[in-house]
């Protein structure tokens, strides 16, 4: 009976310590009862905003994946192969005439232009206009002076430099030559301001303007052969530096041997 009741009363302070601390336990989470709710709905809107962006993400890849081969098609288009005789063979496409070929070139591109947004929709809009020189010069020129304002930088510069080829095609070197001065001041990646100084030294020469483009090739090639990369080693001569140095010793050779040097540059 003893060790009966030594049991039972061990038993019953097990229970109150039981009932004590579940009473307590009770009390703390009916205190947080509504705290926990809330941290609830934060995870779960955490959760859903997670799980939008990856959805978000995985949407945008796809849609720059599709727009970039849809571009690239309507490129591959404009600059297929024009042949009166060579047949149609696999799927690259043969046309006749560059008419031809401008004329399904721009229907791609349109294709293209209002389906996505920027910066395919902007670069559609100029390779359409381009292609546009070969059936409607007039709304080109028109396009392409719209896309020079472009807020997609790279069309922008690309643009007011195809429009400055096309009036200098026609003729028109005053605008052409306003339009590579822009481009200068302009200081884009895409069209450097070496690239848009030797365009307006042709422009200078065909005006029967020798001295302004001998200066202008000159400042050119001199400062290309004096850049220097932070190391202090020579920079390479682009692409329109080697071409402005070809034209100087062909129109005033006497004033391409006042260049400085060009001196060997490492890579």
């Amino acid at each position: 009976m003893a060790n009966y009741n030594k049991k039972r009363a061990r038993e019953l302070q097990h229970d109150k310590f039981r009932d004590t601390t579940m009473t307590l336990v009770d009390r703390v989470l009916n205190r947080l009862e509504g705290q926990g709710r809330m941290i609830l709905y934060v995870l779960g809107g955490i959760i859903v905003v997670g799980l939008l962006i990856i959805f978000l993400v995985k949407w945008n890849n796809r849609k720059t994946d599709e727009a970039q081969q849809a571009l690239g098609r309507a490129i591959d288009i404009s600059t297929a192969t024009v042949s009166a005789t060579a047949p149609q063979t696999g799927s690259d496409p043969v046309f006749t005439n560059d008419r031809e070929r401008a004329q399904r070139a721009i229907q791609e591109f349109e294709k293209v232009a209002a389906k996505y947004g920027d910066p395919y929709k902007s670069e559609a809009n100029y390779l359409k206009a381009t292609n546009e020189l070969v059936i409607d010069r007039q709304k080109a020129m028109t396009d392409l002076a719209a896309l020079g304002n472009s807020s997609v930088t790279e069309v922008g510069a690309l643009s007011k430099f195809a429009l400055a080829q096309a009036k200098e095609s026609d003729g028109k070197y005053d605008e052409a030559a306003q339009l590579y001065q822009d481009l200068v001041k302009l200081n884009s990646p895409t069209v450097t301001p070496e690239t848009a100084n030797l365009r307006l030294a042709k422009v200078y020469q065909k005006q029967g303007k020798k001295k302004e483009a001998t200066d202008l090739l000159f400042s050119i090639v001199d400062a290309s052969r004096k850049a220097k990369g932070p190391d202090q080693t020579p920079i390479p001569a682009s692409s329109a530096a080697r071409e402005a140095a070809s034209e100087l010793q062909k129109m005033d050779p006497d004033r391409y041997a006042q260049l400085p040097p060009e001196l060997p540059s490492l890579g």
